[in-house]
């Protein structure tokens, strides 16, 4: 008996260990976002200093092609609003996978105290 318990244990911890590796690529994936969030404000800012006579460029590989200041802001805003949009679904699902972990911990808790009661029995019997 003990030992089918020890196996699920096992095999409920790897689920936990992989859950858990899974969390902080999410939260990796969630800060790059946020890195080119602040990237991107700084240039809206940049180009709203701008005024329409200015010359903009955007590099495309290794040439910088001229582009319209409008169509710059436009890019820019729609950026910001993928951005924006990604972060919120990163939140959504790290939310969710901590009600899953904590799930997990409450389950392994569990299996543990029954490995112990197990252990404890098979100990009295010898």
């Amino acid at each position: 008996m003990a030992e089918a318990i020890q196996k699920k244990l096992h095999s409920e911890m790897e689920k936990y260990t992989q859950m858990q590796k899974d969390v902080s690529k999410s939260m990796s994936a969630r800060q790059k976002l946020e890195a080119q969030l602040t990237e991107n404000n700084i240039v809206k800012e940049e180009l709203g200093l701008l005024e329409s006579t200015n010359t903009v460029y955007k590099l495309i590989g290794p040439v910088l092609v001229k582009q319209d200041l409008d169509e710059a802001k436009a890019t820019v805003t729609k950026r910001l609003e993928y951005i924006n949009g990604e972060i919120q679904r990163y939140e959504t699902l790290l939310k969710e996978m901590e009600k899953k972990s904590e799930q997990h911990r409450e389950v392994l808790s569990s299996l543990q105290q029954e490995y112990q009661r197990a252990q404890g029995l098979t100990v009295g019997k010898v």
